[in-house]
C-alpha cells in the first residue's frame, strides 16, 4: 500500500485560484506577487544545513505529504523523475545506518591533518540518530528506457535532476518551519545493504529531517570557521571562462 495513499488529494500545492487554462495547457506567466517573491527568496536565503539541533517530535503525515509533492515536482531530464523516496523512522534501522556513517566519519576526520581535524571533530554530526524521520533519496538509472530525452551525451544529468528533487524538498520544509541535514557520509554500498536498494540505483541523498526550534542565521560550517561563503562576483563570468584558482 503507498505510504500516503490515504492522504490523496490533501496536498496543498496546487495554488487555490490557479490561472485560467487554454486547451493547449498553456497558462500565463506573470510575476508573482510581491509578498510571494519575498517568501520564495526568503526560503532561499534562509535554508540550513541542520546537524544536531533536531527535536523528537514526529512530523505529521500531511506534512511529509507536502515535502514529498514538493520534491516530486522538480525538473527531471526527459522526464525521467529518477527519483524514489525511501522514508526511515524506526531506530533500529536508523542506528544501523548512524554505525555505517560513523565508520565512514572516523575515516574522514583522518584524512585531515591538525588543527583542521580537531575543528572537524568539534563539528556534532548527529542528526541520523536525533531527527524523527530520515529519507534516502535515489536516483534510478535505468528509468525511462535505454535512451533518454536529454541525457543521450551527459549521462550524469539523471543525478543532477534528481538533486533538484532535494532542493524542492529543502525549500519546502524551510517554508514548514522543518529543519534539513544532508548526510553524505557513508559507504554507499553499506546503505544499500541496509536498505535493500538494487545495484542499478544510487543514493543521492540521506536527508534528517524534524522540527527545531533554532536556525543559524548563516551557514553553520562559516559560523564555526571552516569556511566563507564565496562572494558571487568572483563566480560569475561573461562570454567565456576566467581564473578563479585562488578560491
Amino acid at each position: 500500500m503507498p505510504v500516503f495513499e490515504n492522504l490523496a488529494g490533501t496536498s496543498p500545492s496546487s495554488p487555490a485560484k490557479a490561472p485560467a487554462q487554454t486547451a493547449d495547457h498553456l497558462v500565463a506567466a506573470g510575476a508573482f506577487a510581491e509578498e510571494e517573491r519575498n517568501a520564495v527568496y526568503r526560503a532561499i536565503e534562509t535554508r540550513r544545513d541542520v546537524r544536531d539541533q533536531f527535536r523528537p517530535d514526529p512530523l505529521p503525515d500531511d506534512l511529509v505529504r507536502r515535502l514529498l509533492e514538493a520534491a516530486h515536482s522538480a525538473p527531471s531530464v526527459g522526464f525521467m523523475q529518477p527519483w524514489n523516496f525511501i522514508l526511515v523512522r524506526q531506530s533500529q534501522t536508523r542506528e544501523r545506518v548512524w554505525q555505517a556513517f560513523h565508520q565512514a566519519n572516523e575515516e574522514a576526520c583522518a584524512m585531515f591533518e591538525g588543527d583542521r581535524r580537531a575543528q572537524y571533530q568539534r563539528l556534532k554530526l548527529e542528526g541520523i540518530r536525533k531527527a524523527p524521520l530520515s529519507i534516502c533519496i535515489t536516483c534510478d538509472t535505468k528509468r525511462g528506457g535505454p535512451v533518454v530525452l536529454g541525457r543521450t551525451h551527459n549521462p550524469d544529468t539523471d543525478v543532477y535532476s534528481t538533486v533538484c528533487a532535494v532542493q524542492n524538498l529543502w525549500l519546502a520544509a524551510r517554508a514548514e518551519g522543518v529543519g534539513v541535514g544532508w548526510v553524505s557520509i557513508f559507504h554507499e554500498d553499506a546503505i544499500k545493504s541496509i536498505l535493500g536498494i538494487p545495484e542499478h540505483v544510487k543514493i543521492v541523498a540521506w536527508l534528517c529531517i524534524g522540527y527545531v526550534d533554532e536556525l543559524y542565521d548563516m551557514p553553520e560550517l562559516a559560523v564555526k570557521g571552516w569556511r566563507d561563503r564565496l562572494p558571487l562576483d568572483k563566480l560569475v563570468f561573461e562570454e567565456g571562462w576566467q581564473d578563479c584558482d585562488d578560491m
